[in-house]
C-alpha cells in the first residue's frame, strides 16, 4: 500500500490530469520479469502503465532508449510518456490487456491476422540496416555469437536437463560435447547479423485494435531474424499446427522478401537454439525462482525441440535422452 501511495504521488506530480481524479492502482502480473507494471487510470478510456524497475540490471536501463529507437523505424511499441532514471520509474502508453496469446484458442482464420501483423512489425525491425542502427548496438548487450548460443546450449542442460529431470553431470557433459551442436553454434555465428527482439513470443506482442505491437524488447540484440521467427512459431505458451506454422513461415518470406538459400537451415538450427534457451528459463524460474507456473511450458517446448531434433545429423544422442523424459517429451 505504501508503495502503490508512493507511485501515485508521483505519477500525479508528473501528470496534471491524474491530480485532482479519482485514480486507481492495480498491479499488473507480467510474466518472469524483475520489473513491476501498474496500471493507473482516471477510467477506462484514460491511463497509463507504470514500470518500476531495478538499475541493477543494465537492460532495464536500455529500454527507453530501444523504444525511442523502434519509433523512429514506425515500428509498433508503447510509446514513452516520461522517464525517472534516478528512481527506476518508467511511465509508458497503456496498450490493453489483449496480447496475441489471449488469443490461443480462438480458430486460425482470427489468429491469422494478428499474426501477420506481428511478422511486420518484426519485419520492419530486421530490415533496419547496419548503418541506421550503428549507434544504438553501441548500447546493446552482447550479440549473437558462437559464444552465446554455446551459453544457451549450456543454460538448457544445467537448468532443464539437471535441475528439472536430474540427469548426471557426466551425462550432461557428453551431450553437450557432440561435435553438431558446436557445429550449430559455428555455423549460425556465420551468417550476418540484424537487430532482433530476442524473445517475441505471444505473450510479448500486444493486439490493440487489431495491430500488432511489441513489448518487453529490452533484450534486443544484433542476431539473426530466424532467431525471431524460431520463437513465435516453437512459443511454447500456444499451440500452433504443423499446417499453421508453415503458413507462418510463409507469410515471414513474403514480408521480408527472403532470398537467402540457407534460410531454411537457420530456422531449424535457431528453433534448436531458442527452444533450449526457453527451456533453461522455464526451470530457473520454476526452481530457482520459485514461480512454478513456468514448469508446465518444459513438456510442451521438449516435445517440439525432440520434433526438430530428428532431422539433424549428429543429435540422435539427444533426441534420445530427451524420448527418455517423462511426459510428453517422448517423441
Amino acid at each position: 500500500m505504501i508503495l502503490s501511495d508512493t507511485l501515485l504521488q508521483q505519477t500525479r506530480i508528473r501528470f496534471p490530469r491524474f491530480k485532482e481524479a479519482q485514480v486507481e492502482i492495480s498491479k499488473i502480473e507480467k510474466g518472469g520479469s524483475d520489473r513491476k507494471f501498474y496500471r493507473i487510470g482516471i477510467s477506462r478510456e484514460q491511463s497509463i502503465v507504470l514500470v518500476k524497475y531495478s538499475r541493477d540490471q543494465a537492460e532495464n536501463q536500455r529500454y527507453v532508449e530501444i523504444a525511442e529507437f523502434l519509433a523512429s523505424h514506425e515500428v509498433r511499441a508503447p510509446k514513452i510518456y516520461f522517464h525517472d532514471p534516478t528512481e527506476g520509474l518508467i511511465w509508458i502508453e497503456d496498450l490493453g490487456e489483449r496480447d496475441l496469446w489471449s488469443y490461443r484458442n480462438e480458430s486460425w482464420t482470427v489468429q491469422r491476422p494478428f499474426y501477420e501483423s506481428a511478422l511486420e512489425e518484426i519485419g520492419k525491425l530486421h530490415r533496419v540496416s547496419a548503418t541506421d542502427s550503428e549507434q544504438i548496438r553501441r548500447n546493446l548487450p552482447a550479440q549473437f555469437d558462437a559464444a552465446l548460443y554455446r551459453w544457451e546450449q549450456g543454460y538448457f542442460f544445467e537448468n532443464c536437463l539437471g535441475r528439472q529431470f536430474g540427469v548426471s553431470e557426466r551425462n550432461q557433459r557428453e551431450l553437450m560435447n557432440l561435435p553438431a551442436l558446436q557445429q550449430i553454434a559455428d555455423r549460425l555465428a556465420r551468417f550476418p547479423r540484424v537487430l532482433v527482439h530476442r524473445d517475441f513470443q505471444s505473450q510479448n506482442i500486444i493486439i490493440r485494435n487489431g495491430q500488432a505491437y511489441l513489448i518487453d524488447f529490452q533484450g534486443m540484440r544484433p542476431g539473426l531474424a530466424e532467431y525471431d521467427l524460431a520463437s513465435l512459431l516453437y512459443d511454447p505458451y500456444v499451440n500452433l499446427t504443423d499446417s499453421e506454422r508453415s503458413d507462418l513461415v510463409q507469410l515471414y518470406r513474403a514480408v521480408a522478401q527472403v532470398t537467402d538459400p540457407a534460410f531454411s537451415e537457420k530456422l531449424q538450427f535457431c528453433g534448436v537454439q531458442r527452444l533450449m534457451q526457453a527451456l533453461g528459463a522455464y526451470a530457473s524460474l520454476g526452481l530457482v525462482k520459485k514461480n512454478r507456473v513456468f514448469l508446465a511450458y518444459i513438456p510442451p517446448a521438449l516435445f517440439s525441440l525432440g520434433e526438430i531434433l530428428r532431422d539433424i545429423p549428429g543429435l540422435e544422442p539427444l533426441r534420445d535422452s530427451l524420448a527418455t523424459l517423462p511426459g510428453p517429451a517422448r517423441s
